[in-house]
């Protein structure tokens, strides 16, 4: 096997729905303007580096040996760092997707010390730095890992130890520095152990409190240093804990406000987490989106029939229609995009399932994206849900909303004689006109 198997392949193209090239785009035309932007600008499609160019294909279940043999997967611990990264940008060149997104652990290998691990991450950002440059290809967010190492058995943030606290928070800032040199357009803090296995160990009150502190001191260098980008919290209700802190949207919103970071820190939203967490993807959307603090997405999703994080790429275009109408409905992800934090299946071994699987899984975001854009134009929803909510714009809606009281309420009741009586939601109708969009 060649030491870089994608060099010599030709970059990914539109071929159109009718294309039966399973390396070409039947959907996703980077270019083709909609809602007055081109799909590459509402998707900012974005390639993960852990699942993608780090994960052997272990089995969880099974503490399998890895399966996926690499040309990097072997050899000097930095050497196949570095051969690792020049296989990333090829296999980013021949998708033609814009951007990236890594741990540092991902990029390189951990030392004996924080010293000795950031020596290696930095000589290894310090190519990628120069290939981002040659190549146009740009960072949508970096991360710090405090949950792989076994120093974070019982949380970084959260842990019961100050020196694990102190460590992850080190090992915090050089990732976001770095993000910062690269242009990361977001910096992503996922709590992957932040959270508790049982009660009767746990003083959970000081954990949520070091977590709040954790946060802020985030927030504090990322002013400090004059980092344009967004902080980002990942929601994840379970796995590997029982329960952790930032178990999704609503939980984090009350986290920020508790701790004084409203307007601070946004959320980076999984299809996975979400239906975890007992939701379906488009509500954490849309409850994101309403509480302001909509960020990013991490595109994947989850099998219906088992109950833990399966991290598969997206494969329905028509389940993803109603997330990506809220998305649209709120102006878009700004700075955020879609990174498909995904990974083959395990007996998914040639170096071209990779390729294959985006292709798929951008094609599947654009089919939905070009479906609820449609629909949004069409007004069939929106009209509907407008006229359901007209009341609030007339005189007793905006007098409620104005501040009046019971006593005025009661008072306009009995003078008017109000009875009012209760109105079909029409939701069968409002399904069947989803229906004709996708």
């Amino acid at each position: 096997m060649t030491s870089r198997p994608y060099d010599d392949l030709p970059t990914v193209r539109y071929e159109g729905p009718d294309s039966r090239n399973p390396l070409a785009y039947r959907w996703y035309d980077a270019d083709r303007v909609v809602l007055g932007k081109t799909l590459a600008e509402h998707l900012r499609p974005a390639v993960c580096y852990w699942h993608t160019f780090c994960w052997g294909g272990q089995d969880p279940f099974a503490l399998g040996a890895d399966v996926f043999r690499r040309p990097w997967s072997d050899g000097d611990p930095l050497a196949a760092a570095q051969l690792k990264l020049d296989n990333a940008f090829d296999v980013f060149r021949v998708l033609g997707l814009p951007f990236w997104c890594f741990h540092d652990r991902d990029v390189a290998p951990e030392g004996a010390t924080l010293r000795a691990s950031n020596a290696m991450l930095d000589a290894v950002l310090e190519r990628a730095a120069r290939k981002m440059q040659d190549s146009g290809v740009r960072l949508l967010w970096g991360t710090a890992n405090l949950f792989s190492h076994p120093r974070y058995m019982a949380g970084a943030a959260t842990n019961p130890d100050p020196e694990v606290y102190a460590y992850a928070a080190a090992q915090v800032k050089h990732a976001l520095e770095w993000t910062q040199r690269l242009d990361g357009a977001n910096y992503v803090l996922w709590g992957g152990r932040e959270g508790y296995e049982t009660l009767l160990n746990t003083d959970l009150r000081r954990e949520l409190d070091q977590y709040g502190r954790f946060l802020a001191a985030v927030v504090e260098h990322k002013h400090k240093i004059g980092f344009r980008g967004t902080i980002l919290i990942e929601p994840k209700p379970q796995e590997p804990t029982k329960h952790q802190y930032d178990y999704d949207t609503a939980t984090v919103h009350g986290f920020l406000q508790r701790y004084g970071l409203e307007g601070e820190v946004k959320v980076n939203l999984e299809v996975n987490h979400a239906t975890l967490a007992g939701h379906s993807f488009e509500h954490e959307v849309a409850t994101a989106a309403a509480l302001g603090l909509l960020g990013s997405i991490d595109a994947n999703r989850g099998d219906e029939q088992l109950g833990w994080d399966t991290d598969q790429f997206p494969n329905n275009h028509v389940q993803l229609v109603p997330a990506m109408l809220e998305i649209i409905r709120h102006g878009g992800l700004g700075q955020g995009g879609m990174n498909f934090d995904a990974k083959v299946r395990r007996q998914s071994i040639e170096l071209t399932d990779v390729l294959i699987a985006h292709v798929g899984g951008v094609d599947t975001l654009a089919r939905a994206f070009l479906c609820a854009a449609a629909l949004h134009e069409s007004g069939d929803l929106e009209h509907p849900r407008d006229e359901r909510y007209a009341g609030w714009d007339g005189a007793l809606g905006q007098a409620i909303l104005g501040g009046s009281g019971l006593d005025a309420l009661a008072d306009r009741v009995h003078a008017q004689d109000l009875s009012p009586q209760p109105r079909s939601g029409r939701q069968e109708l409002l399904e069947q006109l989803v229906n004709r969009h996708v």
